[in-house]
């Protein structure tokens, strides 16, 4: 296969389905997925396959409104990180989807012991459902991280790509700025005064930085939405997090860690407090 992977949208999703009782939500949701995305889906289950199963999916599939959007079901035993990986590198997905209950203490070990890993070892973008629904719910505001990095531009070109799919009406880009950039103690009236100058200081930097990224991304993709920047003084991820659940964001958007290096540690440490509690669903780009 050669797909092309384009800057901003997605090809190819895959997602990784189990018989519980959500199943009919999460087929639902992810059909819906591929039909605004305009992208095929394969479904993948790690297990072994039996006609029964088979005869439950494909019931399942035919009761949602895009089941011409699944292109195939696979089956495959094994491990399933190893599998999902492994299926994942060697073939054009370039969306990996997971489903996964919010604030339940099984969630919150599936996610450290298999889609963090996933995220840090697929290469491509990972998408973690946590409300699936039969009947569509509007994706109104999305959030993007708006960190200073390499990668950054690509996660927010995809945070349009999807508002604009999701007829969303706003994105934030947040701009983390750790508290150390500040460098100013403040003891009395002198120091606060500098202390808020160099805030704005920053601030502005970061807002200058951001739109020069948002300036390149196409025009039909910021058609109707409304873009707001919000630079946040605290810790990196929780800050962000704390954000989308306040704002009640409808979908968080950050980068993908980097396999490797100091930055990918500080980083993945920094996801791992969004990934603890997330507020919502949560898109991880990976630049491809």
């Amino acid at each position: 296969m050669d797909t092309k992977k384009t800057k901003e949208g997605f090809n190819t999703i895959l997602f990784g389905f189990a018989f519980s009782p959500t199943l009919h939500q999460n087929i639902t949701e992810v059909t819906r997925l591929a039909h605004y995305f305009d992208a095929e889906l394969i479904l993948l289950h790690v297990g072994a396959y039996n006609e029964q199963k088979e005869g439950e999916i494909n019931r399942v599939i035919q009761k949602t409104e895009h089941a011409n959007r699944v292109k195939e079901v696979l089956w495959k035993e094994g491990d399933p990180y190893s599998t999902i990986k492994n299926f994942v590198n060697q073939s054009d997905v370039d969306l990996l989807v997971l489903g996964a209950q919010q604030h339940e203490t099984l969630y919150r070990f599936y996610i450290g012991s298999v889609a963090r890993k996933l995220t840090r070892h697929v290469n491509c973008s990972v998408l973690l459902l946590i409300n699936p629904s039969i009947e569509r719910k509007p994706c109104q505001h999305i959030v993007v991280n708006g960190l200073d990095h390499e990668n950054t531009s690509t996660a927010i070109s995809q945070a349009f790509f999807a508002g604009h799919k999701l007829q969303s009406k706003q994105i934030t880009v947040v701009e983390e700025i750790q508290n150390s950039e500040l460098k100013i103690s403040v003891e009395d009236d002198s120091s606060l005064k500098k202390a808020v100058k160099k805030e704005s200081e920053i601030t502005e930097r970061e807002d200058k930085r951001v739109h020069q990224i948002i300036d390149e991304i196409p025009k039909e993709l910021k058609k109707d939405i409304q873009l707001k920047t919000q630079s946040i003084f605290g810790k990196r991820g929780y800050s962000l997090g704390h954000y989308a659940e306040v704002v009640r964001a409808d979908l968080l958007v950050i980068n993908a860690p980097k396999s490797s290096g100091l930055f990918s540690r500080i980083f993945t440490r920094d996801i791992e407090f969004i990934l603890s509690d997330l507020p919502t669903d949560l898109l991880i780009v990976r630049a491809s």
